[in-house]
């Protein structure tokens, strides 16, 4: 029965993954708004009802999906902050991040449309996409709470008017860093997927034309501006207001 039981399990594991191949190649030709559980099962030589049995309608579809592209885009994020070279540089480990970021994007430009483009008309995302949504940003969240812990920030400027919401989303995000960088890495975090999906999505067309070294420069200055250095030299000593 065991044996029996282990090959059901591999052909249902090999049947979803030859849904949602299908379902990415849908995604190219017609867009997310188009997906069709019946054109994947006619694409496959399924029935419908065969079909349904792995997803019961086109939202569980295509939230398996959106899944599958933020674990990704976040393992390509995490594999980059892992593979950098100097522990003490966290500008460069930022950057680094970013370009992985970007990388995967540009080899991915679908699935990164499904997660960063428009909204799907009559699609609602459930709290299953939020973990995986999150992992990007958590890498840099590290990267600055590594920085911070080496005395590697500078605090970035704070505007009194911004001191309470700043305060709560440090609650919520990052208790452990001072609430001028987690305001910072929101701002940097949100201006990262804007420039890749500026250049993905065509903005940057007839105006720049080495993007390379482009995004390279704005990343490092995103860095900047949530006040990542390399770590000083020892016996420096961070301000006494980093948590104000």
């Amino acid at each position: 029965m065991t044996t029996i039981r282990g090959a059901r399990e591999r052909a249902r594991i090999e049947v979803t993954a030859a849904i949602k191949d299908e379902a990415r190649k849908q995604l190219e030709a017609e867009g997310a708004a188009k997906l069709s559980l019946r054109a994947v099962a006619r694409q496959l030589g399924m029935v419908s009802s065969a079909l349904y049995r792995y997803f019961p309608s086109r939202d569980d579809l295509l939230t398996a999906l959106i899944v599958d592209a933020y674990d990704a885009v976040g393992a390509a994020a995490e594999t980059a902050l892992a593979n950098a070279p100097d522990p003490d540089d966290h500008p460069a480990r930022w950057t680094a991040t970013c370009s992985a970021v970007r990388a995967w994007a540009l080899t991915h430009p679908h699935e990164y449309a499904l997660i960063y483009g428009s909204p799907v008309p009559g699609y609602t995302a459930p709290m299953d996409t939020v973990g995986p949504a999150s992992r990007v940003g958590l890498v840099l969240i590290s990267i600055a709470r590594e920085a911070h812990c080496a005395n590697g920030i500078a605090l970035p400027p704070l505007a009194d008017e911004l001191r309470p919401e700043a305060h709560r989303l440090t609650s919520q995000i990052a208790p452990d860093l001072p609430p001028a960088v987690v305001v910072a890495l929101v701002g940097a975090w949100s201006q990262l997927f804007g420039l890749i999906s500026f250049e993905l999505f065509g903005q940057f067309n007839r105006l720049v034309e080495d993007r390379d070294a482009f995004f390279a420069q704005a990343a490092g200055r995103l860095a900047h501006e949530v006040g990542l250095r390399r770590r000083p030299a020892a016996g420096t000593h961070r301000g006494s207001s980093a948590y104000s």
